[in-house]
């Protein structure tokens, strides 16, 4: 049975790896597959062999057709295109917290009425609503209220890089069909306060909880930190302190982990046995210890649901549903059986967890305890034991770690020695009994406060993080494996030749790039420009991408894709101008990435300079070569950065890249002015592959200067249905009647270059990587 459970958690985990969803047709092979049940056991081993090898296909098919259909019902109420960028009026529910920042306020709001004559059929979409500028703030939206809004949607669109975060995959999953912003006028109705639906009390609870931990506890430091182990909200949570958690590994326990709500569980059941047993009557109707399992499930679907049902303590939930089954039909429960029927239930009910780092690092971790701890003997005492699951748990994650973050934390071990039974043990309850008792939530601060010294002092370690490539299927295939020898029980021989499966992890074979070639990498930054060049021995960055609300293109996205392409150094960047689109990933840039210096067309007084490794303004005539690849600064001049009233624009930094007969161009910002100053400056402009200015804005991209330069590639960095309508369709024109090619990074994620000796080759990320759920631009 066990065998023929993971064949079908495999087959859901097949259908999320299809570029289109299978057509109907194939499920009438179901009934055909399913005569196999029929089959009686034989004693023959071929004969046995073959029977269990068709169950198991039959589980992988079963699997499959399951998550399909789910994946069809779910698309079906995603939003049309055409229904993009059109005003709609919905009447809905506000059914999780509201996040406030600087601009606005988002949330997430399930529609009960389109009232739009011929609308969509929508279930939930997220919304922003942005304060007016200058203004005064608009009446916020409270969790759990109903309005009728006037709204514009467009379909989940996310970036798309090599090891990033898919947010189509994670709208997907939460069954979210669009995102858009709220109009004001008509304006926005508040028609009931508090909305009669099990969801919106929900919501509205949460809520309220919220606000009295932030009013109990004022501007406490670890405050976000009570707000996310009550209600599971971890937007309260500062970024440094964030960053303190993720680098020594504990930030697992800083949210309604499967950690806590075990814990809850655990607590409430034998609590809830210890009384039972010394009521006799109850315990002759019911025995104590089934009476314990049904407080341990309740008090965890209570937890989850405090936590508002999110998807780490829905997984944790089930499981523990599982084996409280297993337990109260009095069953012998085997570890792993019980494990897989997890995985099951799990999967049935969400087939799309299999795409989220926590499914696998939770049940990963989970299936390291097993495989270290039941059946052993000669175990030891408790701390052995408690030292022995820690390393079993650090050692099985480290490869999902480095494949899903390229980094583990060195510290980890020690710190979740500390972290966990503090933060578990005490700061969690007490913060949870300060929803009875709110002074409660004071001695839960201090405490994490004093951790979370600690933990910020042990980020700072430079040995504290350590970093690899993104690893490839074999070598941490070999890894898992080592990791499983390593574990075996003590007195199997050789166990230390399992560490020999590491090596490829750890030392892993790079590409490497010819001497006099050189790779341009656009990345996928949204309505923003980051552009990666490597050379055999070095890499330059141009421009780090946008800065957001709460964080940045840096952090998100151009550092972790420089570790999973193994660039664990950057020889020099260049900012081509003070624009937030390019320069407001710097300051994560530098301090997660070690660069050798930054040319720069900032003012002389921006405070990104100021952790700038050696500045210096770009100028016209700046030459250097590496590997036998140019660099050139072709604008601006040395003279333009003292001139009065140049728009910020045309103080980009203008690079050419170039070997042999082939180049690369990129010009930032660039408008007509820039432009008009690189056709005068008789430097050669010709080049193999131009990044278009601004964009594709309509103020660049002069048609003269598109026919000097006559790019074989024409390379937009937009975001998808960007607001500013780049690029311009007179641009694009301008690129076609050169018979450039045109590749755009919000159809085609990451753009990589290719100048060798073959010529140039450019690739796609988002086309060659495609899953059903993305959307299709051919379509719009």
């Amino acid at each position: 049975m066990r065998s023929t459970l993971i064949a079908f958690c495999f087959g859901v985990w097949l259908l999320q790896q299809q570029a289109a969803l299978p057509a109907a047709r194939w499920f009438w092979l179901l009934p055909l597959l399913s005569v196999v049940l029929w089959v009686p056991r034989t004693v023959h081993p071929v004969s046995e062999v073959l029977r269990r090898l068709a169950v198991m296909l039959l589980g992988v098919a079963l699997g499959f057709a399951w998550a399909a259909w789910r994946a069809d019902v779910r698309l079906a109420h995603r939003l049309p295109a055409s229904w993009q960028g059109v005003d709609l009026a919905v009447v809905g529910v506000v059914s999780d917290l509201p996040q406030t920042d600087a601009r606005g306020e988002r949330f997430v709001l399930d529609v009960e009425q389109v009232l739009t004559p011929r609308g969509p059929g929508l279930h939930r979409i997220q919304l922003a609503r942005y304060w007016p500028r200058g203004g005064a703030r608009l009446p916020t939206v409270h969790a759990g209220e109903r309005w009728r809004f006037t709204v514009r949607l467009k379909r989940p669109h996310g970036t798309h890089n090599p090891h990033g975060f898919d947010l189509e995959a994670w709208m997907l999953e939460r069954d979210i069909a669009a995102s858009g912003y709220v109009r004001e006028q008509p304006a926005p109705q508040r028609l009931d306060a508090r909305a009669a639906t099990p969801a919106a009390w929900l919501a509205a609870a949460r809520a309220a909880i919220r606000e009295r931990i932030f009013a109990t506890l004022g501007e406490a430091s670890y405050a976000g930190v009570i707000t996310a182990l009550v209600i599971g909200d971890q937007r309260g949570i500062p970024h440094d302190q964030w960053r303190a958690f993720t680098r020594t590994g504990v930030n697992h326990l800083l949210s309604i982990s499967g950690l806590h709500v075990t814990m809850i569980a655990t607590l409430a059941g034998w609590g809830l046995a210890f009384v039972w047993r010394r009521v006799p009557r109850a315990a002759e109707r019911l025995p104590a210890r089934q009476a314990g399992l049904l407080a341990a499930v309740a008090s965890a679907a209570a937890y989850a649901a405090l936590a508002g049902f999110q998807v780490p303590a829905q997984r944790t939930l089930f499981m523990l549903g599982v084996l409280a089954l297993a337990f109260w039909s009095r069953r012998q429960t085997r570890p792993f059986s019980a494990l897989a029927w997890a995985v099951f239930v799990v999967l049935v009910i969400d087939p799309w967890a299999v795409l989220s780092a926590g499914f696998w690092l939770s049940f990963g971790a989970m299936a390291a305890i097993v495989w270290a701890s039941f059946g052993r003997v000669g175990q030891g005492g408790k701390l052995r034991a408690w030292v022995t699951v820690q390393g079993a748990v650090t050692l099985a994650l480290a490869p999902a770690l480095l494949l899903l973050f390229q980094q583990v934390s060195i510290v980890s071990p020690l710190a979740n020695a500390v972290a966990i039974p503090v933060v578990s043990w005490l700061v969690t309850p007490l913060a949870l009994l300060g929803v009875i008792a709110p002074p409660l939530w004071h001695a839960a601060a201090a405490l994490m406060g004093w951790l979370g010294q600690a933990l910020a002092w042990a980020s700072t370690l430079p040995w504290a993080v350590a970093t690899r490539p993104a690893p490839e299927g074999w070598p941490l295939l070999l890894a898992l494996a080592g990791t499983l020898w390593l574990l075996l029980p003590r007195g199997f021989p050789a166990r230390a030749m399992g560490a020999l499966l590491w090596l490829p992890l750890l030392f892993p074979p790079r590409a490497s790039i010819a001497p006099g070639s050189f790779e341009a990498d656009v990345i996928d930054v949204g309505q923003g420009t980051a552009v990666l060049v490597r050379t055999a021995q070095h890499a330059l960055l141009y421009d780090t991408g946008p800065a957001f609300a709460e964080s940045d293109a840096g952090e998100r996205i151009v550092a972790p894709y420089l570790r999973a392409t193994g660039v664990g150094a950057l020889s020099g960047i260049i900012v081509s101008h003070d624009d937030n689109d390019h320069s407001g990933g710097l300051r994560s840039v530098l301090r997660d990435i070690p660069a050798g210096w930054l040319l720069h067309g900032l003012p002389a007084s921006s405070p990104l300079l100021d952790a700038a490794p050696s500045p210096l303004h770009c100028e016209r005539g700046q030459r250097w070569q590496w590997d036998g690849v140019g660099f050139e600064i072709l604008n601006p001049s040395g003279a333009a950065y003292a001139e009065a009233g140049r728009r910020d624009n045309d103080y980009s930094c203008v690079l050419k890249v170039s070997r042999g007969g082939q180049s690369l161009m990129i010009t930032g910002d660039a408008e007509r002015r820039g432009e008009l100053e690189l056709l005068e400056s008789g430097a050669d402009l010709a080049s193999t592959a131009l990044v278009a200015g601004h964009h594709g804005s309509r103020t660049s991209s002069l048609p003269e200067f598109v026919a000097r330069v006559h790019p074989q590639y024409g390379i937009f960095t937009v975001g998808y249905r960007n607001r500013f309508g780049h690029p311009h369709p007179q641009v694009v024109a301008r690129f076609r009647d050169v018979d450039s090619r045109i590749l755009r990074s919000d159809a085609a994620g990451l753009i990589r270059l290719t100048f060798g000796e073959a010529g140039v080759v450019a690739s796609e990320y988002r086309p060659a990587h495609r899953r059903y759920w993305q959307s299709d631009m051919s379509d719009e």
